[in-house]
């Protein structure tokens, strides 16, 4: 085991703060959380908790799984934006000059991001 594992498992254990891989102390990433305000509201995710049977007495774990389903959210976003380049650059040869090019989420592109991250999407028989 190296060094910084040791330290790790030896701050996990005693309950001291251990400098995480940024070098910024956990007690800092938590005050850093009271201020941020995620895409998903609090309020959101802790009806989900709720209905789910999990119940958080403490508003900053609430915050930091609506932090955590939003960036969960963004890279499935990103993924599809990217698959959706690529399949345009395969399809079509014209290029647009002066505009920016706007692109539409579609479940042709979804549905294989998805299908990475371990999502398996299928359509209603009334849509085939």
């Amino acid at each position: 085991m190296d060094q910084q594992q040791q330290q790790q498992q030896q701050g996990a254990g005693s309950g001291a703060q251990v400098n995480r891989a940024s070098g910024v102390p956990l007690s800092d990433f938590l005050l850093q959380l009271e201020d941020y305000n995620p895409t998903i509201p609090d309020a959101v995710t802790a009806y989900y908790l709720n209905s789910s049977g999990f119940e958080a007495a403490d508003g900053r774990l609430v915050r930091l799984i609506s932090l955590a389903a939003q960036k969960f959210i963004s890279d499935i976003t990103n993924d599809a934006l990217q698959h959706c380049k690529m399949r345009g650059s395969q399809q079509s040869s014209s290029k647009t000059k002066g505009k920016d090019k706007r692109y539409t989420l579609t479940m042709e592109d979804l549905t294989p991001v998805l299908a990475e991250y371990g999502i398996s999407v299928k359509k209603p028989h009334y849509y085939i």
